[in-house]
């Protein structure tokens, strides 16, 4: 088994156990799927974010990536998209698993109304490009672009999940137009980050009323 399948079961396995995300990837052994409820067992009061992630009312780092939108390769440059409005980025452990799932899915529903309001959606984790072109298409819906967080990005953001890890912790920002981090909120629970980011979008819409 190469290095890269190593690092995605890796990716799989401790998504799985630390984020609350109990759907298996598709293609995972029954062998693998074992390992996955071990670290459960024994990661259970594991915290869900080790690192600080960067706090609201300072400045975001600009960054350029690569990743997918609706399938076909896309290039993240924040510094170009906040020149067209505020962005939301929504950092996210792992690609087809359960909350990560349902957590684009929601996003890929409102959509739509974050657009309305001028705002953008971005999704970012560790995972490769192929396999985030098949996310943007299957979880995201076509709707907006998922991409790589590398290592730099991740330490600027203060979304490691650990020393070496491959995984981000789930972390939202919205980002204003002036490059200001104006929200950010952190929760292995992907439930509220929808409602959080788009009552921020509000707030900026309304502010600049």
């Amino acid at each position: 088994m190469n290095l890269y399948l190593n690092r995605n079961i890796l990716t799989s396995l401790a998504a799985l156990a630390l984020c609350g995300c109990s759907q298996a990837p598709d293609g995972e052994t029954e062998a693998t799927q074992s390992a996955a409820a071990q670290i459960a067992d024994t990661s259970a009061s594991a915290p869900v974010s080790p690192t600080e992630p960067v706090k609201a009312g300072t400045a975001a780092k600009m960054f350029t990536t690569q990743g997918a939108l609706a399938g076909e390769p896309f290039t993240l440059d924040l510094a170009a998209e906040l020149k067209e409005g505020p962005v939301v980025l929504y950092f996210f452990p792992a690609a087809f698993t359960s909350g990560c799932t349902l957590e684009s899915k929601e996003f890929a529903d409102r959509n739509a109304e974050f657009e309305a309001l001028g705002a953008k959606v971005f999704g970012l984790s560790g995972d490769d490009v192929d396999t985030l072109a098949r996310f943007s298409r299957e979880a995201c819906r076509d709707e907006f672009a998922v991409a790589q967080a590398d290592a730099d990005i991740i330490k600027d953001y203060g979304v490691s999940l650990g020393d070496d890890s491959p995984l981000t912790s789930r972390t939202s920002f919205v980002i204003a137009q002036d490059g200001t981090v104006a929200m950010m909120h952190d929760d292995g629970d992907y439930r509220d980050h929808v409602r959080l980011t788009f009552k921020a979008v509000e707030k900026l819409k309304a502010n600049l009323s």
